[in-house]
């Protein structure tokens, strides 16, 4: 099936296995089918099997699936061994945060590149990595080669700032502005995260019956 054929919401699943079954391979679980697999991941049978049949036959007819092999098979489908260039711009609050606990390498990037606008924060190190200005975006992105930018700017400063490392061929961006991001140029591919959805998920659910479906 090629990669346009495979549903997003397929795709967006595929982090949860790998982090389910990283947790199975550590406990020391080898093999696990796929009733099981669902018991704890909260999906169907069915849907795991139809999942993961997308990406090639993993599971053996009563057997079920190698949890290390699968895990392997998963990281690979992900990227996880790849070093994809990344730069953060915007340390604040939330940027300081990403930058300090966020593990870049075990989701297949290497964070190459701290920045900030603010000349108080530009100039000096977080975790011995070194703080640039802003304004030298450009030259470093010139000389560097990112592919993948996270952005933790304030909302109105986001957009320009997208087009500006799109037009210094950036080609994917992780969004913490606080809006969404939108370019025009259909090979970019642009993560708008909202922490605030979460939370109004569970507020939503607290004011009805019915429970909320875990989110992926």
């Amino acid at each position: 099936m090629s990669k346009q054929e495979i549903s997003p919401s397929v795709i967006r699943r595929l982090p949860r296995y790998h982090r389910f079954l990283g947790e199975l391979a550590a406990k020391g679980t080898v093999r696990i089918s796929s009733k099981e697999l669902s018991g704890q991941m909260g999906l169907t049978a069915s849907q795991i099997r139809q999942d993961l049949n997308c990406f090639g036959g993993f599971g053996q007819q009563g057997y079920g699936y190698n949890v290390r092999a699968l895990y392997d098979e998963i990281g690979q489908i992900l990227g996880v061994a790849e070093h994809r260039r990344t730069i953060l711009i915007g340390l604040g609050t939330m940027g300081r945060a990403i930058a300090s606990h966020v593990s870049f390498p075990q989701c297949g990037c290497e964070l190459i590149g701290l920045f900030d606008s603010n000349p108080f924060v530009a100039g000096r190190d977080l975790n011995g990595m070194p703080v640039h200005h802003t304004d030298t975006l450009a030259g470093f992105c010139h000389q560097e080669h990112p592919e993948l930018a996270v952005i933790c700017v304030p909302e109105n400063a986001a957009p320009a700032l997208a087009q500006k490392l799109a037009a210094l061929g950036v080609r994917a961006f992780w969004n913490f502005s606080h809006g969404d991001l939108r370019i025009d140029d259909p090979d970019i591919l642009i993560e708008n995260v909202h922490l605030a959805d979460s939370l109004l998920t569970l507020t939503y659910g607290l004011g009805h019956e019915a429970p909320v479906e875990p989110a992926p």
